[in-house]
């Protein structure tokens, strides 16, 4: 590619670059609470979107998400970003509507990077099956990109992410470890293949994995981003019941954890580890598994809470597709702590 066309590179890119969940966490506290019998899901309990009830058969999922750029190539990094904002929809049980990007970009630099951004992210949208129709865009020193997005649901079929019921199965479907990836792959400390995963798996919408999953009775669910596998597994809790995960069914992409036994980790993860302090308990995991499951990751997987007389036959849906899933867990009886990892 000409060197006009490649990205630069800030120091913190993909959802590595979210502010810290206790920070967020604080600030959201301070925000009034809309009193409307419509909204059906707020913020309150840190869903993947806003549920509207417009009439009695239609809700609207209204979600947002940009971030600065974690790979070089424009058109990839439109791919991954729209793969990224577009995964709250199906976290939250709806499916894409309609679409509108938001860009910051340097008027300085050349306008042909940033079409190929948005012909990235507009390709992705066209995949989900909804429509782009505009945008709102800045100048700014840094690129960022992402979408505005619109999902449709019936009211009574919407997903929350903290609805687990006590002997559900928790299936994750996409391989952890892309934020160490990532992080690594320009400093050389990475083998081409684990980074051609990454790129993929951030590629891969969460269409598929859901429509396999909506033919089974979900009772909750969310996607994996900058807070971490355990930081999201964490909203999917209450005070009802414990999430027990077994470390070792985890999958993960394969050159991650060689990074994190080489102590190439993240500053994300380890902002995600001092959050959850208190909320997680680790059994015996090794240092280095821990870290896998701390990992920021970007378009990451979803994680759902099914039945476990109905695991198995999701679970072979979801290996007809091209990225593994895995069982990682259960919901159990309420215990010490939010999570219990073996």
């Amino acid at each position: 590619m000409d060197i006009k066309k490649i990205m630069k590179l800030p120091a913190c890119g993909g959802c590595m670059a979210k502010l810290p969940p206790g920070m967020l966490k604080d600030v959201v506290s301070q925000i009034p609470v809309f009193n409307d019998p419509n909204l059906l899901v707020g913020f309150d309990t840190s869903d993947d979107g806003a549920v509207y009830k417009l009439s009695d058969d239609i809700a609207i999922i209204q979600t947002l998400d940009f971030f600065t750029p974690m790979v070089e190539d424009p058109y990839t990094f439109g791919k991954i970003a729209a793969a990224n904002a577009l995964s709250d929809v199906y976290a939250m049980g709806g499916r894409v509507a309609v679409a509108l990007n938001i860009v910051c970009f340097p008027e300085e630099d050349d306008p042909a990077v940033l079409a190929s951004i948005l012909r990235g992210g507009a390709e992705k949208v066209m995949e989900a099956g909804g429509v782009l129709c505009g945008g709102h865009s800045i100048n700014d020193r840094e690129c960022k990109y992402g979408l505005s997005v619109t999902g449709v649901v019936h009211p009574d079929k919407y997903l929350r992410n903290n609805t687990c019921k006590k002997g559900d199965v928790i299936i994750l479907t996409k391989p952890l470890g892309v934020g160490m990836i990532m992080a690594s792959y320009r400093y050389g400390e990475v083998a081409e293949e684990d980074y051609q995963q990454a790129l993929k798996s951030m590629q891969t919408l969460n269409k598929y994995a859901f429509e396999a999953a909506s033919k089974f009775h979900l009772h909750a669910g969310t996607d994996v981003t900058g807070f971490g596998f355990l930081g999201h597994l964490n909203e999917m809790t209450n005070d009802d019941y414990t999430i027990a995960v077994e470390s070792k069914g985890v999958k993960y992409i394969p050159g991650a954890l060689k990074l994190a036994q080489e102590f190439l980790t993240t500053g994300g993860g380890q902002k995600n580890r001092n959050f959850l302090k208190g909320k997680v308990r680790f059994q015996n995991v090794p240092d280095a598994m821990q870290e896998v499951l701390l990992d920021p990751q970007t378009s990451g997987g979803m994680l759902l809470s099914v039945p476990a007389n109905e695991a198995k036959e999701l679970m072979k849906e979801l290996n007809d597709l091209e990225l593994p899933s895995c069982i990682i867990g259960e919901v159990q009886e309420r215990q010490d702590a939010n999570i219990i990892v073996y």
